[in-house]
């Protein structure tokens, strides 16, 4: 079988927005530590907001059949709530192929470093992550705007 990137040569450029959404699971304390400003290693929702764009922007890289494209905007959303980080992550570019991969990437990284930076306080008495889960990531939209309809 041979693999190969898509032709997408004949397409025309349009506007293209995915967003995507996920979450982490943390302990309740961990939450309330975030909240505080008490995390060792700095504002995990700032290195996730950083980790996540930069990711958005390196999916080519990770996903060898994805199209190398300029992205326009990438932004993530953070929401704390009592047990949890909920996360989204909406990025946008004028291309002739969507952008819900890099939207996944940088969800997914942003959470992954969420975890990174929490993980002292995540582990049990074992080393294990009892609690710690990243769930629920998804493409909750995918849009597609021709350039030449106002």
């Amino acid at each position: 079988m041979k693999i190969k990137q898509v032709d997408i040569s004949e397409k025309v450029p349009e506007k293209r927005i995915a967003i995507a959404a996920g979450r982490i699971k943390l302990r309740p304390e961990t939450i309330e530590r975030i909240r505080r400003g008490e995390v060792e290693k700095g504002d995990p929702l700032q290195v996730a907001r950083l980790a996540g764009i930069q990711a958005a922007k390196l999916t080519p890289l990770l996903m060898p059949l994805c199209h190398q494209l300029k992205l326009e905007h990438v932004e993530l959303e953070l929401r704390l709530t009592d047990s949890a980080v909920e996360a989204t992550a909406k990025v946008t570019a004028t291309e002739k192929t969507g952008v819900e991969m890099e939207a996944l990437t940088a969800l997914t990284v942003a959470l992954l470093n969420i975890w990174d930076v929490l993980k002292a306080y995540e582990k049990d008495e074992n080393g294990q992550y009892p609690i710690t889960e990243i769930t629920d990531i998804r493409v909750i939209s995918k849009v597609k705007q021709r350039l030449d309809v106002p």
